[in-house]
């Protein structure tokens, strides 16, 4: 027998209950820890941001947003910079449907659109 992709369409009588449970723990199980990045990395990735803010050229940034504790998700957001941050070491990043403040301490991958 098959494994069972949809539990609750297989099953006609679930509890609201039941249900929760069974997401939150498919949400808890795509969790993941914040990944460590080399030196190396990190100063590649602020000097392509400091790149597409001086040209005015659009970026791809993936960054790590916390859910529960050190676990988390990550996020990935197309655009330009708009404003760097250096206090609070977090940039702006704009794109036609608004802007997005992203903590540079987590960003995880930054690519040239």
């Amino acid at each position: 027998a098959g494994k069972i992709e949809n539990l609750f369409a297989a099953s006609r009588f679930v509890l609201p209950e039941q249900r929760e449970a069974y997401l939150r723990h498919r949400e808890e199980a795509a969790l993941t820890p914040m990944p460590v990045l080399e030196q190396d990395e990190l100063e590649s990735f602020h000097y392509l941001i400091r790149d597409a803010g001086r040209e005015d050229y659009a970026l791809s940034v993936t960054w790590w947003k916390p859910v529960r504790g050190d676990l988390g998700t990550t996020a990935t957001m197309s655009g330009k910079v708009a404003w760097v941050d250096p206090n609070s070491r977090r940039l702006k990043l704009v794109d036609e449907a608004g802007g997005q403040w992203i903590p540079l301490d987590r960003i995880m991958e930054v690519k040239p659109d």
